[in-house]
C-alpha cells in the first residue's frame, strides 16, 4: 500500500446525507409537508417540527409529527405530501461549494456514496438535476431499505463495496445521521449548516464538527494524515 493510499485509507469511503447536506432543500421540504398536512385534514405542525425531522423516511416522519395518528391518517398525509413535493418544478440548489469538495474528495482516492431519508424517485430526481449521479459509487434511500437512524442503509452500502465498518465516514446534518453511523459501528462527522444546530450534533458525539463544505476534504486529510503517523 503506497502512502497516497494509506493517507486516504482512514475512511477510504465517505457516505453523505443529501437534504441539508448536499442540497439546501429545507424550504421546499417544510413548505411541502405544510401544504400535505393540510390536504389530510391534519393540524397544523410549526416549522421548527417540520424542519425537526427532515432526515427520516417520510412516513417515519410523519408518524414522528402525528404519534397519535391512525396508519391511515399517515398516509394521507404522505401521499399528500408527495403530490405537493413533486409538483414543484424548481429545483433546490446544491449548497455552495458542493460539487467542487466531491470533486476533490473523489481525485483523492475517497469512494463516495449516498444514505437519505427521501425516497428513489426524489434522489435519481435530484441526481439527475444536479449531474452529481456519476461521483458516487452506491446510493441508498429510505423507502427501498429502513429509514434512519436503523444502520441498514450503511450497512448494505459497505457491504456492496466490501469494506469493514472502521473503514466509513457519515457526513450529516441531523442526529439521524450520527445515531444510523454509530448504529452501524461508522464515524460521523457532523456538519453546522443544516437543519439541526451544532449544539445539538455535538450531544451525540460526532467525531467532529465542520462548519463550511470546503472544510471537509481538509478535516479528511488531516485524519488520515494523524492516522497515518500513529501507524508509523
Amino acid at each position: 500500500m503506497d502512502q497516497h493510499t494509506r493517507l486516504t485509507s482512514r475512511y477510504p469511503l465517505v457516505v453523505f446525507d443529501w437534504d441539508g447536506t448536499l442540497m439546501d432543500s429545507e424550504a421546499r421540504i417544510v413548505q411541502s409537508m405544510h401544504a400535505g398536512i393540510r390536504d389530510a385534514g391534519m393540524p397544523e405542525r410549526p416549522d421548527q417540527a417540520i424542519r425537526g425531522i427532515i432526515g427520516l423516511g417520510l412516513c417515519e416522519a410523519v408518524r414522528s409529527l402525528f404519534p397519535e395518528a391512525s396508519e391511515a391518517e399517515i398516509l394521507q398525509v404522505c401521499e399528500a405530501y408527495r403530490t405537493h413535493y413533486f409538483a414543484n418544478r424548481t429545483p433546490s440548489p446544491l449548497f455552495p461549494g458542493v460539487r467542487e469538495m466531491l470533486e476533490q474528495l473523489r481525485s483523492a482516492g475517497h469512494w463516495l456514496a449516498v444514505a437519505t431519508g427521501k425516497s428513489r424517485r426524489g434522489l435519481d430526481e435530484a441526481l439527475e438535476q444536479t449531474g452529481l449521479g456519476p461521483l458516487f459509487e452506491v446510493t441508498r434511500t429510505a423507502d427501498e431499505t429502513e429509514s434512519k437512524p436503523h444502520p441498514r442503509m450503511l450497512e448494505e452500502i459497505r457491504a456492496e463495496l466490501g469494506l469493514p465498518s472502521e473503514a466509513g465516514l457519515m457526513v450529516g446534518d441531523s442526529r439521524y445521521d450520527i445515531l444510523m453511523a454509530h448504529a452501524a459501528g461508522m464515524d460521523a462527522l457532523a456538519v453546522g449548516w443544516g437543519v439541526q444546530a451544532p449544539d445539538v450534533l455535538l450531544e451525540h458525539h460526532p467525531a467532529g464538527l465542520v462548519h463550511e463544505i470546503r472544510e471537509i476534504p481538509h478535516w479528511l486529510a488531516t485524519t488520515a494524515q494523524q492516522a497515518f503517523e500513529e501507524s508509523e
